[in-house]
């Protein structure tokens, strides 16, 4: 952890396009990323699915079907993170990648996003839950739930839906993070009202920090992302001292852009013994309350 207690942080409101080629696909990439960087951010957040816009560099007869456009997308995995890593290196960020289909030994595709260190380390968290879309899909569960210690934090990773389930997140802050990461892509407002509402709690009830960033626009030539609705959004509890309304930042809806803020994380863990309420140590005073019997890998990511 750096002395600072201050963590910058940006998420993307990421827009996705149909570009012409891999190459095209790269430089765009490149450009968010330095951008991004020059937030003063010592960690970029992209949406979940933001890796299917690699599918248009294929043309119709791959974009055009679901199940091809699974398979090419992939299949580009490790090289879609390396080139994170190296725009990582370059810039002295840490980079949550914009979550893809990944295809697992056995077979069956699941929906990870790697988060990457400026010396190169490799993290991934697999979708735990999935949504009735993504069965449709042939998209399965992965797991298990990790959290991800860093040379700027201690990070779980909620992707879109999974920030809907109290009892992953809050094992995720119980076993150490910080602060949660939920990259998302939801075809409609409501949509997007359910995972920053999902955010909001979690990040109440654990006395933690939330980030979210969104894919936004129109996207017809996809049958996976072809609409898409959202606003990025940094969220804690609302504390006195802390945030009254419990928003750091958030974007405007729909709109191509980075939403930076800051984040004092020892100012939420002095929160989480001496706030106003104390979530945290109540948790198990709801009637009825289950113990989480959630089990989290720890990740050391130099």
């Amino acid at each position: 952890m750096t002395s600072t207690s201050i963590l910058k942080v940006a998420a993307a409101q990421y827009p996705i396009g149909q570009p012409k080629s891999l190459a095209e696909w790269e430089t765009k990439i490149a450009l968010w990323v330095k951008n991004g960087a020059a937030t003063g951010a010592s960690l970029l957040v992209f949406p979940e699915y933001a890796a299917i816009e690699q599918a248009a560099t294929f043309g119709p007869e791959v974009y055009g079907d679901l199940q091809t456009t699974l398979r090419k997308v992939a299949a580009l995995a490790d090289s879609r993170v390396a080139l994170h890593a190296d725009l990582a290196r370059t810039h002295g960020v840490h980079i949550l990648v914009g979550s893809g289909p990944v295809l697992k030994e056995d077979g069956r595709f699941v929906n990870a996003a790697q988060l990457v260190t400026p010396r190169g380390s490799v993290g991934v968290q697999e979708k735990l839950v999935m949504t009735p879309f993504e069965r449709d899909w042939g998209i399965s569960a992965g797991g298990p739930v990790r959290i991800f210690k860093t040379a700027i934090g201690t990070f779980g990773i909620a992707i879109c839906y999974d920030s809907e389930f109290p009892l992953l997140v809050h094992a995720m802050a119980q076993a150490g993070a910080g602060v949660v990461l939920v990259p998302s892509c939801t075809e409609r407002i409501s949509g997007y009202h359910r995972v920053r509402t999902g955010c909001k709690a979690r990040a109440l009830e654990n006395t933690i920090a939330t980030i979210q960033s969104p894919t936004v626009g129109d996207a017809p030539w996809s049958p996976a992302v072809d609409f898409n609705a959202g606003a990025a959004g940094i969220y804690v509890p609302s504390e006195h001292g802390v945030s009254d309304t419990g928003v750091l930042a958030e974007g405007r809806l729909n709109e191509a852009a980075w939403v930076a803020g800051e984040i004092d994380t020892a100012r939420l863990a002095r929160v989480r013994e001496t706030g106003e309420m104390r979530n945290v140590h109540d948790w198990a005073l709801q009637p009825g309350a289950p113990s989480s019997k959630v089990a989290v890998e720890t990740v050391d990511l130099p």
